[in-house]
């Protein structure tokens, strides 16, 4: 850091020339790397997913693109089944390629009272995020007008048309990213009370357009999945904030001290910056674990997220100390903060949780357990139908009506199966129990191989219907047909991420373990941030099951209705960004209290300063990419929710619960066992207590 301190300060025109170019392309380069992201999900060499890409590709459409539903009539009268014909031709029309099934072709799309008919759409899907977005735009008018032709409420509905509602105003990339901007200036602004507010700010603008040009030419590589734009613009933005924040603090302190600029960039280079470095690889190594999952969408996120973090720490290195020399003294106006970072309050934390350390471990560990229970009824899937209709619009109003008497709600994610014995599948599927209807048009038939369409009476994403769907799947590739649809590709991505996670998820450890060694010098350390980091991970998926698997705050905070399961690929995407992100909190809060005992305080006194000196630190940065993750959560679908969910009370719980009482108390407990380095000798513990 020394070295790297002198270059930077004797280079400082030279680093922000370099930095102000690469930024300038990333802004080029960000709208024409978006237009290149993939909307692939698929899981290549898995039996699910190779059937859905013969069904796309043998009838052009269906696989893995849920039907969109056309739900005739309202309840109140009978429908009538020359209906069916009119819908179904001016449906045709409207979509070219299309395939299309109606209540006329087959009873079982008609429900037991006759009141409720369906459609079954599946148009030609395009390469977007909303695949069906021209259809459902060409379907919507096509539906009112036949509605008034044939005096019967039509009503399009289905999980593209719940995910993609016309009324929606759901935010994009930028947006969102401004909101997290402004709710970041404001926490900065009470931080530092001064334009000092304005560096972080610069620092993650400057990480997060590099990265977008470095994303640019990763597309030219390899697929990148359109999700990592949100990931990268707001996950980017907290953690180069959190790194500039830290990195900022330290050399407020030292020009309070008295030190020259350059005197104060180079220790806060060799103290702060060293924290940052360490940080930085340590989220790096845990995103970089998704690129060796086996699903491409996965790898696309991580290759992203390995890039987000290492910008960061480079923007942190070196453009921010070049920042300082050249215009920090004069961001320091007003200078309404003191430049000591001590916090009375987080002082009395700190003294508290030092005299009371067994109690105040035991009370945290026991609230996080508490907290950490619901995730022992974790079920993964896909949200209900029932937890996307948010609202009370036509399309949430019609779903509804799939289920109880209806043809059953299982018709928004059929199974869809592709045999040459079509007559035996059908005998064998549709008396099985749970199954609420079966179709096998014969226009559906391509060169000896035919369709079977199968749907659960229960929505396939509950419980109860994902086992039927199972069982569907289990009888027909008994009888040698291959099946697809959502279900199976989603029960195919389960046991292949999930079932190879375990050797990934132990090398993160044992990298990490290594890393935080080497940095703290101790053998305790690393092993204590290892454990706290798992109660953490177990708390926020504990709450994030409970919200919204178990439904308890779904409709007051997101105005939506229990999802019934997290997505599938959420838990280890939550995994690999909270594993990272939470270790920058005990890292930057070890080493100070590390930097603290080795400047001569007890184990007990350097717990209380390090404390003191980033428990306001800590919460800040904390808070910055909570409001980050609560800007995420306002993009329209159920799945982005959940993830923000996740990711925002797990940012909360390890700033406070974690890194601000369990973490102290127990290296108070642990007194010199903390400093045990085997390479080195034990560390001496200083005779001075801070016990009063």
């Amino acid at each position: 850091m020394t070295a790297l301190a002198r270059l930077v300060i004797a280079r400082r025109w030279w680093v922000v020339a370099v930095w102000v170019l690469l930024a300038a392309l990333g802004g080029f380069a960000a709208p024409r790397a978006v237009d290149r992201l993939s909307f692939d999900f698929g899981l290549p060499g898995q039996p699910g997913y190779e059937t859905n890409v013969d069904i796309l590709k043998t009838l052009g459409s269906g696989g893995n693109n849920a039907p969109v539903l056309l739900v005739v009539g309202d309840g109140s009268a009978a429908v009538a089944k020359d209906s069916a014909a009119p819908i179904a031709a001016a449906v045709g029309k409207a979509l070219k390629g299309a395939r299309v099934a109606s209540y006329a072709d087959s009873p079982d799309l008609l429900s037991g009272d006759g009141k409720t008919g369906v459609v079954l759409v599946y148009p030609v899907p395009v390469p977007a995020e909303q695949p069906y977005a021209p259809a459902l735009e060409a379907l919507r008018p096509v539906a009112a007008q036949v509605s008034q032709q044939l005096d019967v409420p039509i009503a399009v509905t289905g999980r593209d048309a719940l995910s993609f509602d016309e009324d929606d105003s759901g935010g994009s990339a930028l947006v969102e990213t401004l909101f997290g901007g402004i709710g970041a200036l404001v926490v900065l602004s009470l931080v530092f009370g001064s334009f000092l507010a304005l560096m972080p700010l610069l620092i993650a603008a400057a990480s997060i357009l590099t990265t977008f040009l470095l994303l640019w030419g990763l597309t030219g590589l390899t697929d990148v999945s359109f999700v990592v734009q949100y990931l990268l613009a707001l996950i980017g933005l907290g953690v180069a904030i959190d790194y500039a924040l830290l990195i900022v603090t330290r050399w407020r302190e030292e020009r309070g001290n008295g030190a020259s600029p350059e005197d104060a960039v180079r220790i806060a280079l060799e103290t702060a910056g060293r924290s940052v470095l360490f940080s930085g690889i340590t989220v790096a190594v845990s995103l970089a674990a998704l690129i060796a999952m086996p699903v491409p969408f996965l790898r696309s996120v991580g290759y992203t997220g390995l890039l987000i973090p290492v910008l960061s720490v480079a923007a942190a290195l070196t453009l921010l100390p070049a920042l300082l020399l050249l215009i920090g003294q004069r961001l320091s106006w007003p200078n309404r903060r003191s430049t000591n970072p001590e916090s009375r309050l987080w002082r009395g934390i700190g003294g508290f949780v030092v005299r009371h350390r067994w109690s105040s471990a035991l009370v945290s560990a026991v609230v996080l357990i508490v907290l950490a229970l619901p995730v022992f009824g974790l079920r993964l899937g896909e949200p209900t139908n029932d937890s996307m209709a948010a609202g009370s619009g036509p399309a949430a109003v019609a779903i509804e009506r799939l289920g109880g008497n209806g043809p059953g709600a299982g018709l928004s994610s059929p199974v869809e199966i592709l045999t040459s014995q079509p007559e035996a599948v059908v005998s064998a599927v549709q008396g099985l129990d749970g199954v609420g209807g079966v179709l096998a048009p014969a226009e559906w038939a391509r060169s000896g191989t035919s369709l079977v369409e199968v749907w659960t009476q229960e929505d396939a994403n509950s419980q109860t219907g994902a086992d039927v769907a199972a069982h569907v799947r289990d009888v027909a590739e008994g009888l040698g047909a291959k099946v697809g649809g959502i279900p199976a590709q989603d029960q195919d991505f389960i046991s292949t991420v999930y079932g190879n996670a375990w050797w990934i998820l132990l090398a993160i450890v044992v990298i990490t373990f290594i890393l935080l060694a080497v940095a703290l010098r101790s053998i305790a350390l690393p092993a204590k941030a290892l454990l706290l980091n798992v109660i953490s991970l177990g708390a926020a998926f504990g709450v994030t099951v409970w919200i919204w698997q178990g439904g308890h705050g779904t409709d007051l905070l997101f105005g939506r209705s229990p999802s019934g399961a997290l997505t599938v690929w959420i838990p280890i995407a939550i995994f690999a960004f909270l594993f990272g992100l939470s270790m920058d909190y005990e890292v930057f809060l070890l080493s100070r209290i590390k930097e603290e005992h080795d400047g001569g305080h007890s184990t007990d006194e350097a717990t209380v300063h390090g404390l003191a000196r980033t428990g306001r630190l800590v919460t800040s940065a904390a808070l910055i990419l909570f409001l980050a993750f609560v800007s995420l959560s306002q993009i329209p679908t159920t799945d982005v929710k959940i993830l923000a969910t996740g990711l925002a009370l797990g940012i909360i719980i390890d700033a406070t619960i974690v890194r601000g009482v369990l973490a102290p108390a127990l290296v108070a407990a642990l007194g010199p066992v903390n400093w045990w380095w085997p390479f080195s000798g034990s560390s001496k513990e200083p005779a001075r207590s801070a016990r009063r």
